[in-house]
């Protein structure tokens, strides 16, 4: 037997695109003799659907999908993951199903039995678990379908649930497990993934095909890495990462096991590649063409920039210099140098008229008082204002710049620096940021040496260091981890050894900003817990306030 797997980039609510992708998946494994050929999870629709899923004209479509791949199903097998009817009253509307289909129509269908509801996963919200386990016999073969996270709870030890899928399958005596998957992306997880799929073949002795989806929806990032596992609990194939890819294996193949292909999971590489993947998608998917963004010569921008040029190409890529009285000289050449550098188009447009029309408005009401916070805002603020207008008058697409540690601890004003339609870096450390730099020049110096090496500033005041007001970012970086992807209270992070008081102040920054959290763009998911609907913190919560 010959399975064919097909790792798409799907498009939520896109029926005709999705539906397209895979007729012509389906036409090239059955040039390619495959006996069958495995989409992922919720593929007729695109994952997370969300409230889509609410709208009974929704579901029609998706059932309209599964149709018409059942007319292509005659010279072979076609399994695909959709939202499916729950025919009873009791228990919620829907299930996420894997439907086989084969000679016109559907064959089995397999309901998603564990549903994860947590981080970015809502799934309860909208779908009724299934409780019913069945193999589908198909040319001889016993096949096991399972749903993304039916996997994982290998032997029930999994403490979020009290059912193990493939354990209620295993006295069916199953030949090949069928896996369909929306799996998304962070830096960290293809290795737990790969673990996971090993521990799954090792319990039951059976070679499995894992289908996952790659591509971005908004902030949720899918990173493909497709697999084929042998019974022996090698990787027999792992599919590429960020990219679309159809592959077909012959099983007897696959159950004599060895290592064929895998690929290397470098943290800053895979970073790359994600938020590259979610610029492009992210205008591709909504129609945009250009972006624009604030260049400064900071280390943020630059990358930033670099990022969305590799993306959308550098030509479609404005970047504006809006230098104030407290800029250095360096900073603006820098800008321009990066600019340069990438063949990109760029403004300088000092903000030094905008500022004082402000503050001249505002002198009466300010006389007396000192320089401080407010004035520093004024600028960032002059400088949103800039970028807004041409935003809205050429139809570009603004970036925020903010890293996640200056997002972390508030460090971004609202309404200014952190204005914005997609938060690139928003969930890169500055520490990372200086990393991404670095790989970013490993074949040319892209990003000016100078950019990297100077001290970050947001240059707001005369001589300003980020410095003066926050620790190095080596140490705050690995404060915020704990925190907040490691969910550490401050008695186990000062346990860490790291200074108490340090330690209650920048956990009480992360806590009283979370208010402008709640205003930014989108983040780009690329570690375990992003800011935005991953994290979900109350804004008037008092703990550690």
């Amino acid at each position: 037997m010959k399975v064919a797997i097909a790792q798409l980039n799907y498009h939520i609510g896109n029926f005709e695109g999705n539906l397209n992708k895979m007729l012509n998946a389906v036409s090239e494994a059955k040039t390619k003799g495959a006996d069958i050929i495995v989409f992922g999870e919720l593929s007729t629709c695109g994952y997370p659907p969300r409230d889509f899923l609410e709208f009974d004209d929704f579901i029609k479509r998706c059932e309209d999908s599964v149709s018409r791949l059942a007319e292509e199903s005659h010279d072979i097998a076609i399994v695909v993951g959709s939202p499916t009817r729950n025919p009873v009253i009791e228990g919620k509307d829907l299930y996420n199903s894997a439907i086989f289909l084969y000679e016109g129509k559907i064959k089995q269908t397999q309901h998603k039995a564990l549903l994860p509801t947590y981080d970015i996963f809502d799934e309860y919200r909208y779908f009724e678990p299934g409780t019913e386990f069945n193999i589908v016999e198909f040319k001889g073969q016993r096949i096991a379908m399972t749903v993304c996270e039916d996997i994982w709870n290998v032997g029930n030890e999994n403490p979020l649930y009290v059912t193990c899928p493939l354990d209620e399958m295993k006295s069916q005596n199953p030949d090949f497990i069928l896996n369909l998957s929306a799996s998304p992306f962070s830096y960290d997880h293809a290795e737990d993934r790969i673990h996971v799929l090993k521990a799954n073949v090792e319990r039951y002795g059976l070679p499995m095909f894992y289908v996952n989806h790659s591509g971005a929806q908004t902030e949720v990032l899918f990173d493909g890495g497709s697999l084929v596992i042998s019974p022996d609990g090698n990787i027999f194939d792992e599919l590429v990462y960020f990219k679309e890819e159809i592959k077909v294996y012959d099983l007897s193949e696959v159950k004599k096991g060895g290592i064929h292909r895998v690929q290397a999971k470098e943290k800053i590489a895979l970073i790359h590649d994600a938020i590259v993947t979610g610029i492009k998608d992210y205008f591709g998917k909504l129609g945009f063409k250009k972006a624009i963004l604030g260049l400064s010569g900071g280390i943020d921008s630059a990358v930033t920039a670099a990022l969305a040029a590799e993306a959308l190409g550098a030509e479609n890529v404005l970047a504006v210099l809006m230098p104030s009285k407290y800029s250095s000289g360096h900073s603006v050449s820098d800008a321009e140098q990066l600019a340069k550098n990438y063949g990109m188009p760029y403004k300088i447009i000092p903000i030094k008229g905008a500022y004082d029309a402000f503050m001249e408005s505002l002198s009466e009401h300010f006389e007396g008082l000192p320089f401080n916070v407010t004035e520093e805002n004024l600028q960032a603020r002059s400088r949103g204002v800039i970028l807004m207008g041409l935003s809205n008058k050429f139809g570009h697409i603004l970036l925020n710049t903010s890293n996640k540690s200056e997002m972390a601890v508030g460090y971004g004003t609202l309404y200014g620096d952190m204005c914005g339609g997609l938060s690139v870096i928003g969930d890169v450390y500055k520490t990372d940021v200086f990393a991404l730099a670095k790989y970013i020049n490993k074949g040319k110096e892209l990003i000016p040496i100078n950019t990297i090496v100077k001290p970050p500033s947001a240059e707001l005041r005369p001589n300003q260091k980020d410095s003066d007001s926050l620790p190095d970012y080596d140490i705050l970086d690995e404060i915020l981890f704990q925190y907040i992807e490691k969910t550490q209270g401050p008695k186990e992070i000062i346990a860490q050894g790291f200074d108490e008081e340090l330690v209650k102040r920048i956990l009480r920054l992360v806590n009283i900003n979370e208010f402008k959290r709640y205003q930014t763009a989108p983040v780009l998911r690329v570690s375990s817990k992003a800011f935005g609907m991953g994290r979900r913190m109350p804004i008037v919560g008092k703990y550690l306030s």
